[in-house]
């Protein structure tokens, strides 16, 4: 069971962006991190933990000084953890921004030609490779490896996967430990598809799960399961080595906005336009091998379309949702 704490209070509010919250946690300071996007604005904050005091700041994605036409932003922000340092990384129709964690300098842009994008739409966002390098991706189905000084400006485009037809929606790494043969990085598009990759000195293509028929929002690897949510209300299981269909699950009555996962429980969390977080609790059956996903608490956040949804710390303890024109994120902890 979860019961609702004190929320914290953002400067603006929150888009309909998939997965439209991110957390980062300080416990050295006992401080949580968090970022949402509304509009061409960035809401980053911080709050002990229990809501109060804390800071917050407000960043525009900005091109050569200042926000053009057309780059309003597409894709959520993100901090990625890196052995060294800790990244923001913001995305919009014009390129990815980096920053420290805290946003105060920007560390390097990258530039996209417009041009590259088919339906001239922009999806972006942002996820970690390993410890080790970040990932952007594109509308136009690629996504760009960056290499990450320890630290300094010297940012680099090392790679570019191009394997997806659709605009790629969301991008996650193994959070637990993959076993032989798993992979440990998947993504997912529009349309539905989903790939897992194998990182090493290049990412090599392991298995392609065709397209659903329907959006795949949001994605999570742990422990070689893919854990994916569609926007017809579904979470799918799949094994990472074989991309075989393990479990799958109505959980919701609309479509699914966020998913997270607790490496240390196994617990995934779920948030959809129907107003309702649930939480779940993967693991594998010993005899057989199976996948197993039980439900363990249900979230009514009446009247909002939830957009972001995040576990505030890897045993899936407490977690924070965000929605659509909502000036407040809300934060649960386990009793």
């Amino acid at each position: 069971m979860y019961r609702r704490d004190r929320s914290v209070q953002l400067g603006g509010s929150s888009s309909a962006l998939y997965n439209n919250l991110s957390v980062l946690r300080l416990p050295q300071r006992q401080l949580a991190c968090f970022c949402t996007v509304h509009g061409p604005a960035v809401n980053v904050l911080s709050a002990a933990t229990d809501g109060l005091g804390g800071s917050q700041r407000q960043l525009r994605r900005r091109w050569g000084g200042r926000s053009p036409p057309g780059s309003l932003p597409r894709g959520p922000a993100a901090w990625c953890v890196l052995p060294a340092r800790v990244l923001l990384v913001l995305t919009s129709q014009k390129g990815v921004q980096m920053y420290e964690s805290d946003g105060s300098v920007m560390v390097y842009w990258h530039a996209l030609d417009v041009t590259e994008q088919p339906q001239g739409e922009c999806r972006r966002g942002s996820a970690a490779r390993s410890p080790q390098t970040p990932l952007c991706w594109t509308s136009s189905g690629t996504v760009l490896v960056f290499d990450i000084p320890h630290k300094g400006t010297n940012v680099t485009v090392s790679e570019v996967l191009e394997e997806h037809r659709h605009a790629i929606t969301d991008i996650a790494a193994e959070l637990g430990q993959a076993p032989e043969g798993a992979g440990d990085l998947v993504t997912a598009d529009d349309a539905g598809a989903l790939c897992i990759w194998s990182s090493g000195e290049e990412f090599t293509l392991l298995n392609k799960i065709p397209a659903l028929g329907c959006t795949c929002s949001s994605v999570k690897l742990w422990n070689g399961v893919v854990a994916a949510g569609y926007g017809n209300g579904q979470i799918r299981l799949y094994e990472a080595a074989t991309g075989v269909l393990r479990a799958e699950v109505n959980a919701h009555a609309r479509w699914i906005y966020a998913l997270d996962l607790a490496p240390l429980t196994g617990k995934l969390l779920s948030g959809a336009e129907d107003s309702f977080v649930h939480v779940w609790k993967l693991s594998r059956n010993p005899d057989t091998d199976d996948v197993e996903i039980e439900h363990c608490h249900a979230e009514c956040v009446t009247d909002t379309q939830i957009c972001g949804a995040r576990f505030c710390d890897p045993e899936g303890c407490s977690f924070a949702v965000t929605g659509y024109d909502l000036s407040e994120i809300f934060r649960y902890s386990q009793v």
